[in-house]
């Protein structure tokens, strides 16, 4: 069974219906349990439970640092290329923007691989647009080498392969695996995904199951928050999420809470997920997944950021360009999305430090 047939499992549940008759008790009872199931999970969801969301983040913080100690990893993504052949109405990379199309030298890879390591980063995301032909198996692993010249670990976020095309990239070095199903629904998914491969939505949503037999150490999943409503996306990514730790037991399970951000093109959000929606679905996931990693980007303001650290974040991004080459460009234009905290590694850094944590740059050695 895949994580797809899983899902099968939940469609006949009436998240609407269920919520509404969620009760203060209810509520309660699931902040006291040890082991939440899948209803207490979504009890902690509810608007009601925003009533009980000082309960929540005490209990998150505790679970937090039993779990983490109260370290902070912290990454920078360096993006290659912005071809895309998916038509993705919510992405300044979709097929259907007319944006300066770019792919980098591996000379100019490694200025900017030069400019982030001199931040202070040991950990980076290389992220791509979406096409095999532009940025082909063997131009990643050439990447891959020129990124592990400079950095102790490479994560990637790509375009989805099959489980071969992930062994190759795992024998050329990289560790991570990020992957956003962008909406779990399905019939959703179809009217935002109009061309690419990307129409294909079992596919992606079983790319974490062939990188996982590929042997990746961490897997990253989530939902764009902002494309379809709140509680179900959160509880379909953190199901998902607790599948694929019990699936693959000596990976290490992340998920990110993505909220869309201004970008190229016509689409604009129909809902808006606040910012207190944010920090219960955070302390929701960690009272129901106590050992998961959780990532915030910056997608989020400063002051969000630095409020959220107690409550069970243990990854953020630092310093980030979401432009191809972003880094080294004295103009930018043509980011994936708009960047909403523009801080440097060391105010980071000392975010962290004045909340009385410690900012991680390296998290482990390979041997």
């Amino acid at each position: 069974m895949t994580f797809y047939d899983k899902k099968q499992q939940y469609n006949a549940l009436d998240f609407k219906k269920y919520i509404s008759h969620v009760s203060d008790k209810m509520i309660k009872n699931s902040i006291k349990k040890e082991n939440l199931n899948d209803l207490d999970f979504l009890n902690l969801l509810s608007p009601k439970a925003l009533n009980y969301i000082e309960e929540m983040a005490q209990k998150a913080h505790k679970i937090s640092v039993e779990n983490f100690g109260k370290g902070i990893l912290l990454y920078a993504p360096i993006y290659v290329s912005n071809f895309c052949i998916n038509n993705c109405v919510y992405c300044s990379f979709s097929t259907a923007n007319k944006i300066k199309r770019e792919i980098l030298s591996f000379e100019e890879i490694e200025k900017n691989c030069k400019i982030v390591a001199g931040y202070g980063i040991s950990h980076i995301l290389l992220v791509t647009g979406e096409s095999s032909v532009k940025t082909s198996l063997d131009y990643l692993k050439k990447c891959i080498a020129t990124l592990k010249k400079y950095f102790e670990c490479v994560d990637i976020e790509i375009y989805p392969l099959n489980e071969d095309g992930y062994k190759e990239l795992v024998d050329a070095g990289a560790e991570g695996l990020t992957i956003y199903q962008e909406t779990y629904s399905e019939n959703l998914y179809k009217i935002l995904h109009t061309m690419g491969a990307k129409t294909d939505y079992r596919y992606r949503l079983e790319t974490c199951e062939r990188a996982g037999k590929a042997n990746f150490r961490n897997l990253n999943i989530g939902a764009l928050l902002g494309l379809n409503d709140f509680i179900s996306e959160i509880f379909f990514a953190s199901i998902h999420a607790k599948y694929l730790q019990r699936k693959f037991p000596s990976a290490e399970i992340g998920i990110s809470f993505p909220r869309l951000r201004p970008a190229i093109g016509s689409y604009q959000p129909k809902i808006t997920i606040s910012d207190k929606s944010l920090i219960q679905a955070i302390c929701a996931v960690r009272l129901f997944i106590n050992r998961i990693n959780i990532t915030i980007s910056t997608r989020e303001s400063k002051n969000l950021r630095n409020n959220l650290i107690p409550l069970g974040i243990t990854k953020m991004s630092a310093a980030s360009s979401t432009e191809v080459g972003g880094y080294a460009k004295k103009e930018h234009f043509n980011g994936q999305f708009e960047v909403n905290d523009a801080a440097t590694v060391e105010e980071v850094k000392a975010m962290i430090y004045q909340n009385h944590y410690q900012p991680i740059m390296k998290d482990w050695i390979k041997l």
